[in-house]
């Protein structure tokens, strides 16, 4: 077994006592103080693991403020946004890990994982994210791929304030008027799905870089949650239907891509996607989605950033996520 799963294997007792939530009932979690995923006052065994999480604004939960207030600076500069509650953290802690490090940043690319993230909304600079890993790391997530194929800024094109579809929708104008498979797709070419296959290579690089720096290290490579719908639901997602899946579909592709990095580089896919219930996507109902598309939340009140995973969603991730490692490692949890 390799030190991660000798780690893992002797917190396992424990992990089956703390009642770690099944995915189907992660929305209805309730964390304690710290944001945990066990339930009461109980706690696993410490592990001792050292984990490190690099990713994006879906991993990094990104949020104005909540009920812990403004962003967590504990391991990022406040303009990255990070959630006290994202997955990392409720994953840090359901493991009871020895040290932890979470890279995670809004706007964030595969540029960031080696180069210092500038051009933050407060002037901020987030550290390569390489830069939290260690020759004795043991556990990695890594959330990315969204930024690098572009989707992030293309589903927002697919917002219309309009009730109905309209010329300037219909001529690709985007933002605020919606439009974004016109905007995107051009003469037959999609811009976004030629993105995507670009950025194969680019996970796959960096899932290699990581075996090198940290070459004990269990890579799991996180996809995205199935948030989006496939038709819009106005005013809650102010999108036409053909826009929404055009949309819902990048995402497919994106996850997709992220499999077939995931392979190609040697780390594990966590299939989030198909582990999300029906019915939290972002016209479910507002005590009940796993993401928002205009930023407020009334599941764990919060105001987020648009178009992103709430707490709710975090908590669906984290739960996702531990149960992918009982699924592909099932001596850890017996």
């Amino acid at each position: 077994m390799t030190r991660l799963r000798l780690l893992l294997a002797s917190t396992a007792t424990a992990a089956l006592a703390a009642g770690l939530l099944p995915v189907g009932a992660a929305s209805s979690a309730s964390p304690d103080a710290s944001g945990g995923l066990v339930d009461g006052d109980e706690r696993l065994l410490p592990a001792g693991l050292e984990y490190v999480a690099l990713g994006d604004s879906w991993t990094a939960n990104v949020v104005l403020v909540n009920r812990q207030g403004v962003p967590d600076t504990t391991y990022a500069p406040i303009d990255c946004a990070q959630s006290y509650t994202n997955y990392p953290k409720l994953l840090a802690e359901a493991l009871s890990v020895g040290e932890f490090r979470d890279a995670s940043c809004g706007s964030a690319t595969t540029d960031d994982f080696y180069e210092p993230q500038t051009g933050l909304p407060l002037g901020g600079t987030n550290p390569a994210q390489f830069d939290r890993l260690t020759p004795t790391t043991d556990l990695v997530t890594v959330g990315i791929g969204g930024n690098d194929a572009g989707i992030s800024s293309a589903g927002l094109d697919c917002l219309n304030i309009a009730p109905a579809e309209t010329p300037l929708s219909d001529s690709g104008q985007g933002l605020p008027f919606g439009g974004c498979k016109a905007k995107y797709v051009v003469d037959g070419e999609d811009s976004i799905a030629q993105r995507i296959k670009e950025s194969e290579i680019k996970l796959v690089r960096a899932f290699r870089a990581i075996h090198r720096i940290a070459p004990g290290a269990r890579i799991l490579a996180i996809d995205y949650i199935n948030v989006v719908p496939r038709r819009g639901c106005y005013p809650t997602v102010p999108a036409s239907d053909e826009d929404m899946r055009w949309i819902s579909t990048k995402f497919r592709q994106l996850n997709r891509m992220i499999k077939r990095a995931a392979e190609r580089g040697g780390a594990e896919y966590v299939n989030t996607f198909r582990r999300t219930p029906q019915g939290v996507d972002l016209c479910g109902d507002p005590n009940v989605r796993w993401a928002e598309v205009y930023g407020p939340s009334a599941n764990d009140a919060a105001v987020g950033v648009p178009a992103h995973p709430n707490a709710a969603g975090a908590r669906g991730q984290a739960a996702a996520i531990l149960d992918h490692i009982r699924d592909t490692d099932p001596d850890v949890f017996r």
